[in-house]
C-alpha cells in the first residue's frame, strides 16, 4: 500500500508540471477561445463567432505582390495566401479572398467588408489607431535602395542631391527626403523595376520583400543590386478595432503556434522569400517564457510597432485647432501637414525660398538675355544678326521641358549635382526661352523705328525698348509663371517640396491649393512690378 501511494505521488509529481504547462499553453488557450465563440452562434457579438458559425472567413490579400500574394485567374499563390489558408484550416472554415491594396486594406476592415487583412502591411504607431494588429508579427521587411551595380552607392552620404523613385504613401519617404534626396513618385510599386530597366529611374526604393522576386531573375540580378537598407518594419495581420476582440485573441495565439511549430518558416522556404526573421522568431517562441497563453503580451517576446510619428512643429496645436474649426464651422476638410510636421515645415520653408530665388533669377535672366538677343538681332553685323535669329528659332521651336533638360545636362556635366546647380540650370533655360522671344520683339521695334525716325545707335536701342515694352513684360510674366517646371529636373522649389511632403503625409488637395495661392500672389506681384517697368519704358520712349 505504501509502495502504491509513493508511486502515485511520484506519477503526479512527474505529470503535474506537464499538465500545468499544457493548460497554460497557447494551444489550450486557443481551443478555449474557439469553444466559447462557437457557443455564441445564437447571438454572435464578435467577428470570431460570425466566422465560425458562418463557416467562412473573409481575408483581404493583394492581387499582385510577387512571392507573397499573386493571382492568376481564380488561383492565388504566395506566402500570405499560404498563411490565409492555414488560418482558415485551423478555424475549420472556408476562406473567401478579397482584393485589397495599400489604399483600401484599412478602410475595408473598418467597413466590415473583410474580417482579416494579410496584405504586406507594416505595423507602425500611426496605424495602431486604425486597426488592431495581430501579435506576434508574421514577417518583417525593410526599405531597400536598388540601382545599377555600376553605381557606387553604399549609404546616405552617397545619396545627397540624387533623385530616387518611390511609391506614394510609403512611410519611409519621410526618411528619404530628410537626407536631401529628391523623389520621383509612382502610384504602384509594380512599375519600379521596369522604370529601372528603361533608365527612367536611376535608383528605386521599396520594401526588400517586393524586390525579392525580381532578384530571382538572373538577368535583373546581373544588372542591379541592393545598395543598402533602412527603416525595418514588422508586418502584421490586422482586424477591426471594435467587435473583433476574440478574433484577434484567437489569431494572436495561432500566430504563436505557427512561429513555434515552424509553420510560417516552412511557408517562407516554400515561396523562396527571406527567412532570417522567421528563423529568429521560431527560436523565440519555443522559449518557455514565450510559449504560454500570455506570450503575445510579453514585451520580451513580441516586437514593438515601428515608431512612425514625425516630430511636430512648435505651433502644430494651433494649426490642428484651425483645421478642426474649418471643418466644424465651414465644412472644409483642411489639412496642413507642412505646418504641423517639423520635417515638412523645413522642406516647405526651403521650397518657398528656392521658388523666390528661382523667380527673381528667371526675371533677371529673361531681361538681360532679352537685351542681348535684341541688340544682336538688331545689329548691323550680318553674322551676329543671323546667329542670334537662328538661336531664337531653335529656342522657340523647342519645348521648355527639353530646353530645361539640356540646360541641366550641360550644367551637371560641368558641376557636381546640387540644388544650386539645378536652380541655376532652370534660371538659364527660362531666361533663354523667354529672353529670346522678348529680344525678337526688341529687334522688330528697332527695324520699325529705323524707317520711321531714322534713329541709330544707343538712341535707337532705348527707343525700341519703349515700343516693345508690352512684349517684354509679357515674357517676364511668362518666365515667372513657368518656374514650377524646374521641379522636372529636381530643383527643390515649392512644387517639388510639396510633392515630397504629400508623399508621406495626407492633405494633397489642401497642399496643392496652397501652392496655387502662392504662385497666384507671386505672379500678381510680378505683374505689378512689370507694369511699372512698362510705364517707365513707354514714358521714356514717348518723351524722347
Amino acid at each position: 500500500m505504501i509502495r502504491f501511494i509513493c508511486g502515485l505521488v511520484l506519477l503526479l509529481l512527474t505529470v503535474a508540471p506537464a499538465w500545468s504547462q499544457d493548460k497554460n499553453s497557447p494551444d489550450a488557450a486557443l481551443e478555449q477561445v474557439l469553444q466559447e465563440a462557437r457557443a455564441n452562434c445564437a447571438q454572435p457579438t464578435d467577428r470570431l463567432s460570425k466566422v465560425l458559425c458562418g463557416g467562412r472567413i473573409r481575408i483581404g490579400v493583394r492581387d499582385y505582390y510577387p512571392l507573397f500574394s499573386t493571382r492568376e485567374g481564380d488561383e492565388r499563390s504566395g506566402y500570405e495566401v499560404d498563411v490565409a489558408h492555414a488560418i482558415a484550416k485551423r478555424l475549420g472554415v472556408e476562406v473567401e479572398f478579397h482584393r485589397v491594396n495599400a489604399a483600401t486594406r484599412i478602410p475595408m476592415i473598418g467597413e466590415d467588408r473583410i474580417d482579416l487583412v494579410i496584405a504586406t502591411m507594416g505595423h507602425n504607431t500611426q496605424r495602431d489607431g486604425q486597426v488592431r494588429f495581430i501579435r506576434p508579427h508574421y514577417y518583417q521587411s525593410e526599405t531597400t535602395v536598388v540601382g545599377p551595380k555600376s553605381l557606387p552607392i553604399k549609404g546616405w552620404n552617397d545619396m545627397s542631391g540624387r533623385t530616387i523613385c518611390v511609391t506614394v504613401g510609403n512611410v519611409s519617404n519621410a526618411v528619404i527626403v530628410s537626407e536631401n534626396v529628391r523623389l520621383m513618385l509612382f502610384d504602384e510599386a509594380g512599375v519600379l523595376p521596369e522604370r529601372l530597366r528603361d533608365d527612367t529611374c536611376v535608383l528605386a526604393a521599396q520594401d526588400d520583400s517586393f524586390f525579392a522576386e525580381y532578384f530571382t531573375d538572373p538577368k535583373f540580378a546581373a544588372e542591379f543590386d541592393q545598395k543598402f537598407g533602412f527603416a525595418q518594419v514588422p508586418w502584421g495581420m490586422a482586424v477591426a478595432r471594435t467587435g473583433s476582440d476574440k478574433l484577434a485573441r484567437a489569431l494572436d495565439l495561432m500566430s504563436q503556434v505557427f512561429h513555434r511549430d515552424g509553420v510560417f518558416l516552412d511557408f517562407a522556404r516554400k515561396e523562396r522569400i527571406g527567412t532570417a526573421f522567421l528563423e529568429k522568431e521560431h527560436a523565440i517562441w519555443q522559449r518557455p517564457e514565450c510559449n504560454t497563453d500570455t506570450g503575445s503580451s510579453n514585451p520580451a517576446c513580441v516586437l514593438p510597432a515601428l515608431n512612425a510619428e514625425l516630430k511636430p512643429t512648435p505651433f502644430a496645436g494651433s494649426v490642428l485647432a484651425f483645421e478642426a474649426w474649418a471643418e466644424r464651422r465651414l465644412g472644409l476638410d483642411v489639412t496642413l501637414p507642412m505646418l504641423t510636421i517639423a520635417p515638412a515645415f523645413t522642406m516647405f520653408l526651403d521650397g518657398v525660398v528656392n521658388s523666390l530665388v528661382l523667380i527673381v533669377g528667371a526675371l533677371v535672366a529673361t531681361l538681360v538675355l532679352a537685351l542681348v538677343f535684341g541688340a544682336a538681332m538688331g545689329s548691323s553685323s550680318q553674322l551676329l544678326r543671323w546667329s542670334a535669329r537662328a538661336a531664337t528659332v531653335i529656342l522657340q521651336s523647342s519645348p521648355i521641358v527639353l530646353t530645361l533638360v539640356i540646360a541641366a545636362a550641360l550644367a551637371h556635366a560641368i558641376f557636381p549635382y546640387s540644388a544650386s546647380v539645378a536652380i541655376g540650370a532652370a534660371i538659364l533655360a527660362l531666361g533663354l526661352t523667354n529672353g529670346s522671344n522678348a529680344g525678337q520683339a526688341i529687334s522688330e521695334a528697332m527695324t520699325s523705328l529705323r524707317g520711321e525716325r531714322h534713329l541709330s545707335g544707343m538712341n535707337l536701342f532705348l527707343h525700341s525698348l519703349g515700343r516693345a515694352a508690352t512684349q517684354i513684360v509679357a515674357f517676364l510674366v511668362n518666365a515667372a509663371k513657368g518656374t514650377p517646371v524646374a521641379s522636372f529636373i529636381g530643383a527643390p522649389e515649392l512644387l517639388s517640396a510639396l510633392t515630397d511632403i504629400t508623399s508621406f503625409s495626407s492633405g494633397r488637395v489642401t497642399t496643392y491649393c496652397l501652392l496655387l495661392i502662392f504662385y497666384t500672389v507671386v505672379v500678381m506681384g510680378v505683374v505689378w512690378l512689370c507694369n511699372r517697368l512698362r510705364s517707365f519704358l513707354e514714358h521714356n520712349e514717348a518723351t524722347a
